[in-house]
């Protein structure tokens, strides 16, 4: 058991450090932290206890260490219950009217505190009364697994956390139930011993996941805070050497002048002809580099009110006499007013565009879609073009990396532009691509972030809005 103590408080911690903010990742560290007070409670019981007995029989070592067993088996077997039906509400968060699940977390707690009350004090035989706390666990666990396999979420899962946490939490916590809850109540004790294969399987579901696919958020953070450290330095770099480059040229020029000048009062007609091409390179570079440095400079944001729903469309608009054998698809909620800088979102969203396009060679299936959840506004572009295997896939955010193929107008600015777009705006940007079916990139703006708001139609007019875009 001290294989699952350590295992399950070392994910709790992994999850809650990870993303404190997030109530399903603190929810799912509360699951973690219970199972593991249960293996702490047998690991005391089966090492520490008796090691302690041994060398200092009827110390107040040995009672405090008994006193810690039983609050760490009773908090594993009245928390863990309660914290996984708690996650699954929070998971699953539509499943759910929010008034039930306020109220769900007072009403869950009334049963232990009767409990703890009513029945027999903790003894190491029977540290619960499995004939009553049965009728209140069981319901709980198997409620959680129901709303985790069919609740409706708010937004649709971007990845595969769906079925990660399906195969990572699920097993350990319904074998736990039926080996700690169910079959004590027919007598058989002891069997929560066996409850380390599952949680072994789980744990090594989580790790597994955590460094391939993600597992709730805690990779995308990881992968962000990467990006960010890379486009500092590449905005720190890009901006010495334009203004490098920018001076250097600025002499060039001046030179080349004086130069050229002198060839045609001299009628040195090939030399006046060198010096043109030089002027001419000179030229080419600055506006390379200046590309370059205004893509990765650092961006301020000016942020207006603007109606997300509008300036979709309107950034559609340019490329649709360029998608003649595209059929394009648009599905946009409507109504809704955001704080955010309307230059910058537009351009980062038609970055999206021309790549979907640009990936499908002008013909093929483009869908753009705004929705609309709790806490989000998302923006999606898909494509149904050769799509990205996953490492292409994980390397798309990164500056400088492109898969167009080295044209001379491509640096691989075009997405990290955009990421850096959606953090200057408190959101993210996802990427999801299979080979052969084609990419989906979403933009996902936090409500509070852009301080968004929904405005009916009347309400619209009345601000000088157009409603119908």
């Amino acid at each position: 058991m001290l294989f699952v103590w350590v295992s399950l408080w070392s994910v709790g911690l992994i999850l809650l450090l990870a993303d404190p903010r997030s109530s399903v990742n603190r929810w799912l560290s509360a699951v973690a932290m219970f199972g593991g007070a249960g293996a702490l409670a047998a690991t005391l019981d089966n090492v520490f206890v008796p090691y302690v007995h041994e060398r200092r029989p009827d110390g107040q070592l040995e009672q405090m260490l008994y006193r810690v067993q039983g609050i760490a088996s009773l908090s594993s077997y009245y928390g863990m219950p309660y914290a996984f039906l708690k996650f699954a509400m929070a998971y699953r968060p539509a499943a759910i009217a929010t008034s039930l699940r306020r109220a769900a977390t007072y009403m869950l707690l009334l049963p232990v505190a009767g409990f703890l009350i009513f029945t027999p004090p903790y003894t190491e035989y029977s540290p619960i009364t499995f004939t009553v706390v049965i009728w209140w666990a069981v319901p709980c666990m198997l409620a959680g697994a129901a709303l985790i396999l069919f609740g409706r979420s708010v937004g649709g899962d971007l990845s595969h956390s769906r079925w990660l946490i399906i195969l990572a939490v699920l097993p350990p916590v319904l074998f736990t139930m039926v080996m700690s809850y169910v079959l004590p109540v027919l007598g058989w004790r002891g069997m929560w011993r066996y409850n380390v294969w599952f949680v072994g399987i789980g744990v090594a579901v989580f790790l597994i996941g955590l460094f391939t696919y993600g597992f709730l958020g805690i990779r995308v953070l990881i992968d962000r805070r990467r990006l960010d450290s890379t486009l500092r330095a590449v905005t720190s770099g890009t901006s010495i050497l334009h203004h490098a480059i920018k001076n250097d040229i600025g002499k060039m020029r001046l030179f080349t002048d004086k130069m050229a000048t002198y060839a045609i009062h001299s009628g040195q007609d090939e030399l006046l002809e060198d010096i043109r091409v030089v002027q001419n390179a000179s030229r080419h570079i600055q506006e390379m580099i200046g590309r370059v440095h205004r893509r990765t400079e650092d961006l301020i944001v000016r942020p207006t009110e603007v109606d997300l729903g509008d300036l979709v469309r309107e950034t559609l608009k340019p490329f649709e006499l360029r998608s003649d054998h595209v059929r394009l698809s648009v599905n946009v909620a409507e109504g809704w007013i955001c704080r955010l800088d309307q230059a910058q979102v537009g351009e980062a969203l038609g970055n999206l565009i021309g790549n979907a396009l640009e990936a499908m060679n002008r013909e093929g299936r483009l869908f753009v879609t705004m929705r609309e959840n709790k806490r989000e506004l998302t923006v999606e572009v898909r494509d149904t073009g050769p799509g990205m295997d996953r490492a292409q896939a994980s390397k798309a955010l990164e500056p400088f990396y492109t898969t167009k193929g080295g044209r001379e107008t491509s640096f691989g600015l075009g997405l990290p532009y955009t990421y850096y777009v959606m953090r200057k705006h408190g959101g993210t940007l996802h990427i999801r691509s299979k080979v052969g079916v084609g990419t989906r990139v979403i933009m996902t703006f936090p409500k509070r972030s852009v301080k968004a708001e929904r405005v009916d139609a009347n309400r619209l007019a009345g601000r000088g809005v157009d409603a119908n875009g």
